[in-house]
Formats: C-alpha cells, sequence, structure tokens
C-alpha cells in the first residue's frame, strides 16, 4: 500500500514539474507578442462587407508610437499652456482610405482596404482548424488558409487598374 502512495505522490510530482515547465516556456515565448482583438464588421448577405472608414491600425501591425505624450482633456481645471512652443515635425500625411471590405472564405476571413490604385491587407482570420499564411508585393498581396490537404487562397491585385479581389479553393 506505501509503495503504491509513493508511486502515485512521484507521479503526481513530476506531472506538476512537467506542466510548469511547459507553462513558463510558453509565457517566455508569449510574453513580447502583442494582439489586437478582432475587429467586428457588419454580415451582409452578399458575403461581402464594406464600412465607410479605415480601422486606426490593422490588427496585424502594432500602432507606431507617437514622440510626444498626447495631452489629455480634464474636466476639473484647464492645463497651463508653455510660453515657450517647440517645434515638432508634422505628422506624416495619410493616404485616403477606400473601401474596408470583409470577404469569408470556408478558411477564414480577410479584410481589406480597397483603394483606388491600391489595396493594403487590414486583418486575416483563419477558422477553427485552419493555418494562415501571407505574401505581400507592390502589386498584390495573398492570405492562404490551409488545412490538411485543402487549400483556400484569396488574392487582392492591382498592378493594372483599380484591386480587384479572387477567391480560389485549391
Amino acid at each position: 500500500m506505501l509503495r503504491g502512495l509513493l508511486h502515485v505522490l512521484a507521479w503526481t510530482l513530476a506531472t506538476g514539474a512537467a506542466a510548469t515547465l511547459s507553462w513558463w516556456g510558453v509565457h517566455t515565448v508569449l510574453a513580447g507578442t502583442a494582439y489586437d482583438p478582432p475587429r467586428a464588421l457588419p454580415v451582409t448577405a452578399g458575403g461581402a462587407t464594406t464600412q465607410a472608414s479605415k480601422p486606426s491600425a490593422p490588427s496585424t501591425q502594432r500602432p507606431v508610437p507617437s514622440k510626444s505624450p498626447s495631452p489629455t482633456p480634464s474636466t476639473t481645471s484647464p492645463r497651463p499652456t508653455p510660453s515657450k512652443s517647440r517645434a515638432t515635425k508634422p505628422d506624416p500625411p495619410t493616404i485616403a482610405s477606400g473601401q474596408v471590405k470583409s470577404y469569408d472564405t470556408a478558411g477564414g476571413r480577410v479584410v481589406f482596404d480597397l483603394g483606388s490604385t491600391s489595396a493594403t491587407l487590414v486583418s486575416a482570420t483563419p477558422g477553427t482548424g485552419w493555418s494562415m499564411q501571407v505574401w505581400k508585393t507592390e502589386t498584390w498581396i495573398r492570405v492562404e488558409f490551409a488545412s490538411g490537404a485543402d487549400r483556400v487562397s484569396v488574392f487582392c491585385t492591382w498592378h493594372d487598374g483599380p484591386p480587384h479581389v479572387e477567391i480560389g479553393n485549391y
């Protein structure tokens, strides 16, 4: 009886140590990453969704920190204005966004910001059990979802005209 209890205790300690070591390893790897929550877009019957304005930062990119902190509005008392104004670099001009369209496929969802002469990838989210890979060049973006032998590719091209999106199952 005592021997069986010792075996259970040894197994419990070994399993606890292995789980702790695994958690620590995963925690260490993921500590430096940041994920934005997915942005929800209204779904229409046609499968494509449009939105009038572009989100502030795509979920696949981290926002660029500003060089000077922006003041927070205060309702209790106004902030004093500095007597000397410092010269700051103006923000770079932003390109006017086009239409934000979402494409649902069997492998996941892809959202593009389609301008008149180019496009940008806003987000790509694989479905459950699917993996994803993204390729970008100056004239096209390809998002491929894979699950086993199944492949779904979403191509957005704009090399000889306005952006055009094609979805292919392979």
